[in-house]
Parts: C-alpha cells; structure tokens; sequence
C-alpha cells in the first residue's frame, strides 16, 4: 500500500467522521466543528489529485472565512444556552491527543513520499492557476457570468422580499361581493 493510499483512507474516514458529526450533534458548533473537518478532509482529496489551487482556496475560503462566519453566527445566537462545562466522556482530552498525534506521525510519515514542493518537471497543468483560469475565463465563461448574474437576482430578491411589508386588506362583507 502505497502512501497516497494511507493519507486517501485516513482522511476519508475523518471526512465520513465529520458529516456524522455534524448531521448528529445536538450542538451547533459541534455540528460546525465537523462540518470543518468534511471540509479539510476534501482540501487533502484535491492535493491527492493535484489540483493544488483548488485544495488552498477550499481551506481558505471554506474552512477559514465561511466557516468563520458560521461560527460567528452560531455564537451569537446560543449565547443565552448554558451548558455543563464538565467533560462528559472520561479520558476524553488524552484520547484526543493520542488520536491526533497518531493522525500528524501519519500524514507526515505520508507527506514525506508523497507531496511534492517544489516546481515540478513535466508540463502537467492539472489543478493549477493556469489551467483553472483557462477553463473559467474561456470554456465556461458564459455559465460563469450566468451564475453570477443569477446569484446577483437571487440577492436583490431577498433583500426586495425583506423589505416588504404586507397592508391589511379591507374586511370584505357578504353584500360587497
């Protein structure tokens, strides 16, 4: 078994883990905690499959600013829920240093055969600046602006809809009919 296959199954057990964890727990910001790990876990899918803009851009725009926002929001709102500080599984911070520390010796372990950091000989393209800016600005350039003009609708909808307010109609009697 090769490296690029250790750090595939390590990860989608730990993406499979996070969307469990974030469809069952009763807490949101356990809920958005593994939402964040599904999301680091497919960063790690797009290098496996060298699309290495792809993987930056996921961890910074996804799991760093949305990720952010979500759980700005979810503090804001559960600030009035008191919760029991106390641990409610025993043994709990051990046995997330030792799995965690178990996960670093592995994908280091990994990394060390299979990434790469420096520029590559060759000419393969695939998941690069270069290559995404191509298919985006030129192939799909007309469904790119399409799905921003839709989005754009979609916003000023919403905002047209929040802002609308409804006037009480006329009570309307038998003989008015």
């Amino acid at each position: 078994m090769n490296a690029e296959t250790i750090v595939f199954i390590v990860f989608a057990i730990a993406a499979v883990a996070g969307g469990l964890v974030m469809v069952l727990a009763r807490n949101a910001v356990y809920s958005a905690m593994g939402l964040l790990t599904a999301m680091f876990s497919m960063a790690v899918f797009y290098v496996l499959n060298d699309a290495h803009f792809v993987a930056a851009v996921q961890v910074i725009i996804y799991a760093g600013a949305v990720m952010t926002l979500f759980l700005f929001v979810i503090m804001l709102i559960g600030v009035d829920r008191d919760e029991d500080p106390g641990e409610r599984i025993p043994l709990q911070r051990p046995l997330a240093l030792l799995l965690g520390g178990g996960l670093l010796v592995v994908v280091l372990l990994a990394a060390r055969a299979a990434w790469l950091v420096g520029p590559q000989s060759g000419g393969d393209t695939n998941g690069t600046i270069e290559a995404i800016s191509e298919l985006l600005f030129g192939t799909w350039m007309i469904p790119f602006q399409a799905t921003i003009l839709l989005l754009t609708v979609a916003a000023v909808g919403t905002i047209a809809l929040a802002q609308f307010t409804t006037r009480p109609r006329p009570a309307v009697e038998e003989g008015d009919e």
